[in-house]
C-alpha cells in the first residue's frame, strides 16, 4: 500500500469511527447506555484495521532508522512520566497567562460516559490512541517528515491532534502532539509514542474516576 492511499484511509477510516455514535443514534433506537457500547466496540474495530493497514503499508523513511525494541518499549514507558510532567508545565502556562481553568471539558466528558458504562474506558485507554497515533503521527506526521523535515508536518500534526480534542487545551494537546512526534522520529518506531498515550491516557482517567469516586 503506498504512503498516499495508506494515509488517506487511516484518516477516512478514523472519521468513520468519530462519527459512530451520531450515526447509531440516529438510525438504531438503542438506549445511550447500548450507544457507548457499539461506540467501543467500533473503536476497537478502527484500531484493529489500522493496525491491518500498517502491515499492508510500505514502511516510511522516518521507520528506516528504527531502534531496537527494548529501546522502543523503554523510550514509551519513559514517556508515560514525562508527558504527565509536561500537561502539568503546559497547564500551568495556559492558567497563568491565557486564564484557562486546569480542568478538561474532553476529559470530564469522557469521565461522564465510563461512568455510565464502564466499558467506555477501554476505548478511551486503549483504542483511542491506537487510532490517534497512526493518525496524527504516523498518517500526517510520518508521512510529510521526509518531504517537510521534522518542525512544519510536527506542527500541522499537533494542531489537528489539538482541534480534534476542541476542549480549548489547544496548547496543551498541540505540546503532547509534538512530544509524541518526537518519540516517533527519534526511536523510527509509532509503538513508542503508542505506548507514552495509552499509559497517560490510562493515569489520567483512573485518577479521574479515583477523585469522582
Amino acid at each position: 500500500m503506498s504512503e498516499k492511499k495508506y494515509s488517506f484511509i487511516t484518516i477516512f477510516t478514523y472519521g468513520l469511527v468519530l462519527f459512530s455514535p451520531v450515526i447509531f443514534q440516529s438510525v438504531l433506537q438503542t438506549t445511550s447506555s447500548q450507544i457507548i457500547q457499539l461506540t467501543t466496540l467500533t473503536y476497537f474495530l478502527g484500531a484493529i484495521l489500522m493496525i491491518f493497514y500498517r502491515v499492508k503499508s510500505r514502511s516510511f523513511e522516518i521507520e528506516n532508522r528504527q531502534k531496537n525494541i527494548l529501546i522502543t518499549i523503554l523510550l514509551g514507558v519513559v514517556g508515560i512520566p514525562a508527558s504527565l510532567i509536561l500537561q502539568m508545565v503546559i497547564l500551568q502556562i495556559e492558567q497563568q497567562f491565557l486564564g484557562q481553568s486546569v480542568a478538561s471539558q474532553n476529559t470530564q466528558n469522557i469521565v461522564d460516559l465510563i461512568m455510565n458504562n464502564m466499558i467506555f474506558i477501554l476505548a478511551t485507554t486503549i483504542a483511542g490512541p491506537i487510532m490517534e497515533e497512526f493518525v496524527f503521527r504516523r498518517a500526517i506526521f510520518g508521512s510529510l517528515e521526509k518531504r517537510f523535515g521534522f518542525f512544519l508536518p510536527a506542527l500541522l500534526s499537533s494542531v489537528l491532534f489539538a482541534f480534534a480534542h476542541n476542549d480549548g487545551h489547544y496548547l496543551l494537546y498541540a505540546g503532547l502532539g509534538f512530544l509524541f512526534c518526537g518519540m516517533y522520529r527519534y526511536s523510527g518506531r509509532i509503538w513508542t509514542s503508542m505506548i507514552t498515550h495509552v499509559g497517560m491516557n490510562l493515569l489520567v482517567i483512573l485518577t479521574q474516576l479515583a477523585l469522582r469516586s
